[in-house]
């Protein structure tokens, strides 16, 4: 009962993007809606982060664009509210990787992760192609982590491949791994995929990009994200799990108003310490948040 009753734990937003298609190259933008194609700074975010009492962020890079990841860093040498950077490295070309990763850990150790969108890539099974298999090895070496885009049942199996091959690569699955939301899932390949990834200790996943489709009530959107959810808090289990906002993306679905409430309500049964390291706890263990950014 004495940790029902204490004070809740810090909330991180594990998820969270910054882009200038001025600055860096976005070609999954082009063309898309206008309501997130521009750019977006942290200042934008701010007065929904403090609305809902978010502490910090993690910024992902939304672009394979080196320039992309310096407006990261820029933007968290100017607001302590960047915990951590995600940032990117051409894991195709081993030699520019291992350059980058010591840079990143000798100069920017505000970088806590790499993330590619290996799901514009036009192999889905580019992740298993032997230099992309070098430049994550020398990923693993780091000590930083890896986020993975899988918005494909191939994405999921090539990340259980990379598991076996590099057991101590600290994995996180993004948006659960894009698990069907029109549905209880259970028909889908995700449903054991998924599972079979939680299998590795070191695989996590964020609790973010979840968008049922249609029309409704905010309680049928809780319906229809609920399985996959309660799915990932079984197989993965709260410790390794970890919120995520995905703004600016959310803009299209209602951004923070309808997620935060969203999210909040898949965690209410949860108890307190287990509400506390999905809101936060286990993406600071995760990116070692609580590490000096510089």
């Amino acid at each position: 009962m004495g940790n029902e009753q204490r004070e809740p734990g810090p909330v991180v937003d594990a998820h969270l993007h910054v882009w200038d298609p001025a600055l860096a190259s976005y070609p999954w933008l082009v063309g898309g809606p206008p309501v997130i194609n521009r750019a977006f700074a942290l200042d934008d975010a701010v007065p929904d982060l403090e609305a809902a009492g978010v502490d910090s962020v993690v910024l992902v890079q939304s672009a394979d664009d080196v320039a992309d990841t310096e407006l990261m860093l820029e933007c968290a040498r100017k607001d302590a509210r960047v915990a951590g950077v995600v940032a990117y490295a051409p894991l195709q070309d081993p030699e520019e990787t291992g350059r980058l990763l010591d840079r990143y850990r000798s100069a920017e150790p505000v970088v806590r992760g790499i993330r590619v969108l290996v799901h514009e890539q036009p192999d889905p099974w580019w992740l298993l192609r032997d230099e992309v298999i070098e430049g994550l090895t020398a990923l693993s070496r780091s000590g930083l982590t890896f986020d993975l885009v899988a918005v494909l049942p191939e994405h999921l199996r090539a990340a259980l491949r990379v598991s076996e091959l590099l057991p101590d690569l600290p994995l996180v699955l993004d948006h659960l791994g894009h698990p069907p939301l029109d549905g209880d899932g259970r028909q889908g390949e995700w449903w054991d995929l998924v599972a079979a990834v939680a299998r590795n200790p070191r695989a996590h996943a964020k609790v973010s990009g979840l968008y049922p489709g249609g029309p409704g009530e905010p309680s049928e959107a809780v319906a229809r994200v609920r399985p996959s959810v309660e799915h990932a808090l079984d197989v993965f289990g709260p410790a390794r799990l970890m919120y995520g906002g995905d703004w600016p993306i959310s803009l299209l679905h209602g951004g923070y108003p309808a997620t935060w409430p969203l999210a909040t309500e898949l965690l209410s049964g949860l108890s307190r310490p287990e509400r506390d390291d999905v809101l936060g706890g286990t993406a600071t263990r995760f990116y070692r948040l609580d590490e000096p950014r510089r």
